[in-house]
């Protein structure tokens, strides 16, 4: 069954998205004389379970859709878009990770592949169709075909550099930082470049448009966003000097983006603000004090 008409945006809503495309686009260019953007919580009762929506391309796009009617009868700031959930671990699993679907619930990596870490000199870097890439690609091109008008496909997730590299070694990569930091490093370079790849590759499958992405429900100036939640679990040295190199390099050589951190550790997040090409940083302000962080970003 095509899903084209399974969701109607009326003209008037297409008209308003592309006044919030405009205000969002302004978050950036303008940040004096634009406006908080508004995006409410809300729930959806009789979402399928994730094993029935990863069973099927079709259940997953109706309920991203679904998803999106609350939305659309309020009237608040989220945009109509959907993802193609494959979880976490889709990097990983390129690289050899075994990918398992705990009980209703996203896809995690279920194995580590480097048991050595000189192993990683062996390692090598994935094909773009490795893991579930080559899933990804097929459920996408089919979305493309079915979705209703005025709704745009996000990237899927691609965590970080260290994210999926301590899924690749898994927690030994920890102590490896003192014992084997040059494996690290190479560990960490394999995967960045791998990101780079699969990054150009996925955008290229849902956008033409190389200075913003849609994530989250919103628009955002750069070309994708990484998620650094695991370095609450090194120190802010460790991360200037082992991995924030790489997500430089990831963020140069894709064009800039955005960052996601919902780790607890404060003392980090002055590091990733030396990342050049960084637009944006989201975190859990239940955690965070947003004002502090607001300050801390200086002229950026």
């Amino acid at each position: 069954m095509r899903l084209n008409d399974y969701l109607q945006i009326d003209e008037s809503a297409l008209t308003r998205f592309e006044d919030i495309y405009v205000r969002y686009r302004r978050l950036y260019e303008e940040p004096d004389g634009c406006y908080p953007m508004i995006i409410v919580k809300t729930p959806v009762q009789g979402i399928p379970s994730w094993e029935d929506r990863l069973a099927d391309p079709m259940v997953m796009l109706r309920a991203e859709l679904d998803a999106l009617r609350p939305h659309l009868a309020i009237g608040d700031d989220r945009v109509p878009t959907v993802r193609v959930q494959f979880g976490t671990a889709q990097v990983a699993a390129a690289f050899g990770c075994k990918i398992v679907v705990p009980e209703n619930n996203l896809p995690a990596a279920g194995s580590h592949v480097l048991t050595e870490a000189v192993d990683v000199h062996e390692l090598a870097i994935p094909s773009l169709d490795s893991g579930w890439y080559g899933k990804l690609k097929e459920w996408t091109e089919l979305w493309k075909e079915n979705l209703p008008q005025g709704v745009h496909i996000q990237h899927p997730d691609i965590q970080s550099a260290f994210n999926s590299a301590h899924l690749i070694r898994g927690n030994d990569i920890l102590t490896d930082f003192y014992d084997h930091p040059d494996e690290v490093g190479v560990l960490l370079d394999k995967v960045t470049d791998f990101m780079i790849g699969i990054t150009r590759h996925t955008k290229a499958m849902i956008s033409y448009d190389q200075e913003w992405f849609f994530d989250w429900g919103s628009l955002w100036k750069g070309f994708a966003r990484i998620s650094n939640c695991s370095m609450q679990m090194i120190s802010p040295e460790l991360y200037r000097d082992h991995v924030l190199p790489r997500d430089i390099r990831f963020f140069e050589a894709i064009g800039g983006g955005r960052m996601h951190y919902c780790g607890i550790t404060d003392a980090v997040i002055d590091e990733f603000f030396k990342a050049p090409r960084i637009t944006g940083l989201d975190v859990d302000c239940r955690k965070h004090d947003f004002f502090a962080i607001c300050k801390q970003t200086g002229d950026r």
